[in-house]
C-alpha cells in the first residue's frame, strides 16, 4: 500500500515540477527573444536612417562604413539595396534565398522586424528586414543577419540552473511525500500488525497514538476495543478450563454411585445398562480431559506468538532438543495399543547431525502421542512410521500411516474443534486430538500440516524452523558433527 500511495504522489510530485520548469524556460525564452528583437530593430532602424540618407546624397561612403563598423562589432552580415546598388558587409551572402525573398518583401514596402522565440539548441541565424524611403516611395532596404548564439548561451545557461533547480525540488518533493506517506500510513501498519496479533493470539498491545488526527482516534478506539475482546475471550477461556475442571468432582461423585449401584443390580439387563452409563461416563471424561488440554494448548499457543512478536522478553524461548529421543519414547509407549489395532510401529533412522527443535520436550510428547494414537485408532491394521527428518530449511516431525485416509475437504477440516470424519464416526473420539496438536505446534513455533501419504494414508507432519546456529549445543553444529 505505501509503495502505491509513494508512486502516486511522486508522479504527482514530479508533474509539478515539470510544469514549473516548463513555465520557467518558456518565460526565459520569451524574455531573451524580446530583449535581442528590441536591441536587434533599433539597429536596424538605425541603418534605414543612414540608408535613407545616403540615398538623398548619392553617397554611400558613409553607410558602408557604418555597416562594417557595425559588423566588426557584433559579427552580424547586412545587406543593403541603395536605389540600383546592393551594398553589404559581413558574411551576409547576398544570393541566399531569405535574402533574396526579405528584398523581394521590402520593395512591396513590407518589413519584419520579429524573431522567432529562442531555442537552446540548433541555428542561431536569423533575418530581420525593413524598407525605407518617403511615404509614397520605397527607396531600397536593409537586410540584418541576427546572430542569436550569444541570447542562446544565456539560454542554455538558465535552463542548466532551472534544470539543477527542478532536480532539488522533485528530491525535496519526493523527500516529503515519502515521509508524509509514512506519517499517515504508519497508523495504518500497526493497526493492522495489531488486527492480526489479535486474530493470532486474542491479545493486542496498546497501539502509540501518532499520524493525523482520525487515525490517532482510531488507535485509541481498537486499543479499547482490543483490550473488550481480550478480556472476553480470555475470561471465556477461563470459564471453559473451569467449568471442565469443576466438573470433574460431581462426575467422580458419580461414576463411584454408579459402581455401588452395580454391586445392588441382580439381572443381566440391569448390569447392561449400567455398563452403557458408565460408557457414557467415560465419553464425559475423556471430552472434559480434551476441553481442559486444548484450553492449555490455546494458552501456550498465545504466549508463542507474543513472544515471537517481541512481547514476552522475560519468556525465553525453550532450549533446542533432539525430538528423536521423544519420538522413541512414544513408540515404545504406544506398542501395546498398536498390538490391539494390530498394526506394525515403524520408527525411521534418526539423521545424522540431529535435527533439533526449540520446543518443549513434554509439548513434543504430548503431539507425538496424539499423532501416535489418532494413527492407530482410525487405521487399524496399518502400517504407521514416524520420521523425524530436514526438509529445506524446516525440521519435520512425521507420523504417516497407510490406511485409509481423507480426502482433501476433510484434512482441510480435521483441525477444527470437535470435527470428525463421517467414515470414522462410529469410532470413539472427541474431535479436539488433531485441534491441540495444532496449538501446541504453533505455541512451539511450527505448524500442523495434514497431506496424503504415498501411495495412500494420512501423513501428518509437524514442521519447525530450524534453530539458528547460535541456539545450537556444543557439539550439535553441522561443522562440529562432520568433525
Amino acid at each position: 500500500m505505501r509503495l502505491r500511495v509513494l508512486g502516486v504522489l511522486s508522479v504527482l510530485c514530479l508533474v509539478v515540477v515539470f510544469l514549473i520548469s516548463g513555465t520557467i524556460l518558456t518565460s526565459a525564452s520569451r524574455e531573451l527573444t524580446q530583449e535581442l528583437q528590441i536591441n536587434r530593430a533599433a539597429s536596424l532602424n538605425r541603418l534605414a536612417q543612414v540608408a535613407f540618407d545616403a540615398s538623398a546624397d548619392g553617397d554611400t561612403a558613409r553607410l558602408q562604413r557604418e555597416m562594417d563598423t557595425y559588423s566588426g562589432l557584433y559579427g552580424e552580415g547586412i545587406v543593403v539595396r541603395v536605389q540600383q546598388a546592393t551594398l553589404h558587409s559581413g558574411d551576409l551572402d547576398t544570393g541566399r534565398s531569405d535574402v533574396q525573398d526579405a528584398l523581394s518583401l521590402a520593395r512591396l514596402n513590407v518589413s519584419n522586424t520579429a524573431l522567432e522565440p529562442l531555442e537552446p539548441f540548433g541555428s542561431g541565424s536569423r533575418v530581420i528586414f525593413r524598407p525605407f524611403g518617403s511615404a509614397s516611395q520605397v527607396l531600397g532596404a536593409v537586410v540584418l543577419d541576427v546572430d542569436a548564439g550569444t541570447a542562446q548561451q544565456k539560454l542554455r545557461e538558465r535552463w542548466l540552473a532551472v534544470g539543477v533547480a527542478a532536480l532539488a525540488l522533485a528530491a525535496v518533493l519526493l523527500l516529503g511525500a515519502a515521509r508524509v506517506t509514512g506519517w499517515v500510513l504508519r497508523p495504518v501498519q500497526r493497526l493492522n500488525s495489531a488486527v492480526h496479533e489479535l486474530e493470532s493470539t486474542g491479545r493486542a498491545g496498546r497501539l502509540p497514538e501518532d499520524g493525523p488526527p482520525e487515525l490517532r482516534e482510531l488507535s485509541r478506539s481498537f486499543t479499547v476495543m482490543a483490550r473488550t475482546v481480550s478480556a472476553s475471550m480470555a475470561a471465556q477461556r477461563q470459564l471453559i478450563a473451569d467449568t471442565s475442571h469443576q466438573l470433574r468432582n460431581p462426575v467422580g461423585a458419580l461414576r463411584l454411585r454408579l459402581d455401588l449401584l452395580q454391586l445392588e443390580l441382580k439381572t443381566a439387563r440391569e448390569h447392561d445398562a449400567a455398563e452403557r452409563a458408565m460408557a457414557e461416563l467415560d465419553r464425559v471424561e475423556e471430552i472434559l480431559d480434551g476441553v481442559l488440554r486444548l484450553a492449555a494448548a490455546e494458552h501456550r499457543a498465545s504466549e508463542g506468538y507474543l513472544r515471537a512478536a517481541g512481547s514476552m522478553e522475560g519468556f525465553p524461548a525453550p532450549d533446542p532438543v533432539d525430538p528423536f529421543p521423544v519420538l522413541q519414547g512414544e513408540i515404545e509407549r504406544a506398542a501395546p495399543l498398536a498390538e490391539q489395532a494390530r498394526c506394525k510401529l515403524v520408527l525411521a533412522p534418526a539423521p545424522q547431525p540431529p535435527a533439533l527443535v526449540s520446543c518443549h520436550p513434554a509439548e513434543l510428547a504430548q503431539m507425538a502421542a496424539e499423532l501416535l494414537n489418532n494413527a492407530l485408532k482410525y487405521a487399524p491394521g496399518a502400517t504407521v512410521t514416524a520420521t523425524v527428518r530436514m526438509e529445506g530449511g524446516a525440521v519435520v516431525v512425521e507420523i504417516s500411516d497407510d490406511g485409509p485416509g481423507l480426502p482433501a475437504p476433510e484434512r482441510a477440516a480435521a483441525a477444527t474443534r470437535f470435527w470428525r470424519s463421517p467414515q470414522h464416526s462410529s469410532v470413539p473420539g472427541t474431535g479436539l486430538g488433531m485441534t491441540i496438536v495444532g496449538q501446541l505446534a504453533a505455541a512451539n513455533g511450527g505448524r500442523l500440516v495434514l497431506a496424503e501419504a504415498a501411495p495412500h494414508g494420512l501423513a501428518a507432519r509437524i514442521e519447525f524452523p530450524a534453530p539458528a546456529s547460535d541456539q545450537l549445543l556444543p557439539g550439535t553444529r553441522s561443522g562440529d558433527a562432520n568433525a
